[in-house]
């Protein structure tokens, strides 16, 4: 900076002046500001929270509303800014998407929809922004204090100096011209703590129209999961024959390696459960061969967190273990995948926490499957959900439960078997064009979703 200053013509004592006055390093978060700014422009730090020490996160949470539930430190950083802009002023991001449509977003979002205007966001999934690779991949966002509006939004672009040049042209240019190339403007995507929907507006009406049409997945009658964590794999996860305990405290696991074929092939792993039937933690008097082997395995069991914060319950694993949901027949749902991926397994098995499950007392879950596997399924998780390298995307409980059906009993018998020999065979066309059907889409609906369902 001074010797910028310098090369301008200002002697070394003022640029020495100024660069102090100008420059300023400290914790953003907790330096005072002086006055308000036109533009703040950066790259905010990604820091997941528990990477923060406590008395340092209390008092960020202390200060900034957004720092709810799991918000990574980004989150605080855009609240700062926002707030820090003058009437008219500009925040620029270069920034992880994640926030803009999953749960630690929302007060956020919210913020953003109350006070101020998201006036662009370019996509950049997939899109070389950095020079090392990156999982999560950003977005630029240009948000202003100011009435809100229309939103103008690009996808990927070619990092080249032709194609940025044409794209920051269009970007600002009032009114948006017809040749405005990838760029178009969609309206109404704020919408208080909602998931910020920026796909095609073709999708965005179909998203909405379903929406107001049918209920959601669970008020269905489809109930979403997921498997259990353990906190400690290697103890309580082995070959299910090798397992030395008492034959009730053992269920057979499935993970995302029994389904990669697209139906179920165990590899014969198997879970301790060390819980009662009637609710608690079974009594290791009662069952010589569990407490041996977790007795054996004491050191890393009881060294986790949970185990800490209850050492009269060191043996539990994180998450309760109920044996019924093995028996109950149920679709399995790997977290990331390109495509869907949704395996219907018959009840014998246990999900791992690396998989989500669907059960349902009133669908038939083959059915279900074919709807899972369709288009219409897989746009809705593609609006909802955040990608990640490659464009996959996130299969998780939050998006899945975003998905709308109608009731089972609506569901003509003709197309109850359609939908039904479609999974069966796993039939991607075929279940395309039952969930077609199901939902009552038009030929336009159809296109937008990359096909006519014929």
């Amino acid at each position: 900076m001074i010797a910028l200053l310098k090369q301008e013509g200002l002697t070394e004592k003022t640029a020495l002046a100024l660069a102090d006055r100008w420059l300023t390093q400290g914790d953003f978060l907790l330096a005072p500001l002086n006055g308000q700014f036109d533009f703040v422009v950066g790259n905010p730090p990604y820091v997941r929270q528990e990477m923060i020490p406590a008395p340092l996160l209390a008092e960020y949470r202390g200060r900034y509303q957004t720092m709810y539930d799991r918000a990574d430190l980004y989150i605080p950083f855009i609240e700062r800014s926002l707030s820090a802009l003058s009437k008219g002023g500009s925040l620029g991001f270069i920034c992880a998407d994640r926030w803009m449509k999953n749960r630690y977003g929302g007060p956020l979002r919210s913020l953003v929809a109350e006070q101020f205007h998201l006036k662009i966001y370019v996509d950049m999934v997939d899109t070389p922004a950095f020079h090392s690779d990156v999982i999560a991949y950003p977005a630029i966002t240009i948000i202003s204090r100011e009435t809100p509006g229309a939103t103008r939004i690009a996808h990927r672009p070619a990092i080249d100096r032709a194609t940025l040049t044409k794209l920051a042209e269009a970007l600002r240019a009032n009114p948006l011209p017809k040749n405005a190339g990838s760029v178009r403007e969609l309206a109404r995507v704020t919408n208080g703590a909602e998931p910020w929907l920026l796909e095609s507006s073709d999708q965005m009406a179909l998203i909405r129209r379903l929406e107001q049409q049918f209920p959601t997945l669970e008020e269905a009658g489809c109930m979403v999961g997921i498997g259990v964590a353990t906190g400690a794999d290697k103890a309580f996860i082995s070959a299910f024959d090798t397992l030395d305990v008492e034959p009730d405290r053992k269920l057979r696991l499935v993970t995302t390696r029994d389904i990669l074929s697209g139906e179920v092939k165990w590899q014969g792993q198997g879970v301790i459960n060390p819980f009662a039937e009637a609710g608690g933690l079974v009594d290791l008097r009662g069952y010589p061969r569990l407490r041996r082997y977790l007795e054996a395995r004491q050191e890393v069991i009881a060294g986790r967190h949970c185990a800490q914060k209850s050492p009269t319950n060191w043996y539990r694993t994180i998450d309760r273990i109920t044996p019924a949901l093995a028996k109950k027949p149920k679709l399995l749902i790997p977290d990331i995948k390109g495509e869907a991926h949704i395996v219907f397994e018959d009840g014998n098995l246990y999900p791992h926490h690396n998989l989500y499950y669907l059960t349902s007392d009133e669908w038939n879950l083959r059915a279900l499957q074919a709807v899972m596997l369709s288009a219409v399924t897989r746009l809705f998780v593609a609006t909802y959900s955040t990608k990640m390298r490659g464009g996959f995307l996130r299969f998780q409980a939050q998006y899945l439960r975003r998905l709308r059906l109608p009731h089972w009993r609506s569901v003509p018998e003709s197309l109850r078997i359609e939908l039904i020999d479609a999974a069966t065979k796993r039939d991607m066309h075929a279940c395309n064009r039952a969930a077609f059907k199901l939902y009552g889409l038009s030929q336009e609906e159809k296109s937008g979703l990359g096909g006519n369902g014929d």
